[in-house]
């Protein structure tokens, strides 16, 4: 790699290092949100079959 190389990569870290980055970030928030989304429907359900059995 020569020197003229260089700035080459600092731009393309620039241009894609960021997005990628935020778009992990994204991804693994969205992730959390759906599981805690999940327990409360399984809690939701077993709510309702104790209200039909009961």
């Amino acid at each position: 790699m020569s020197t003229i190389d260089i700035p080459v990569w600092t731009t393309i870290l620039g241009n894609f290092g960021f997005p990628v980055m935020i778009t992990i970030y994204l991804f693994l928030r969205f992730e959390r949100k759906l599981e805690k989304l999940e327990e409360v429907i399984l809690k939701l359900a077993e709510v309702i079959n104790q209200k039909k059995e009961g």
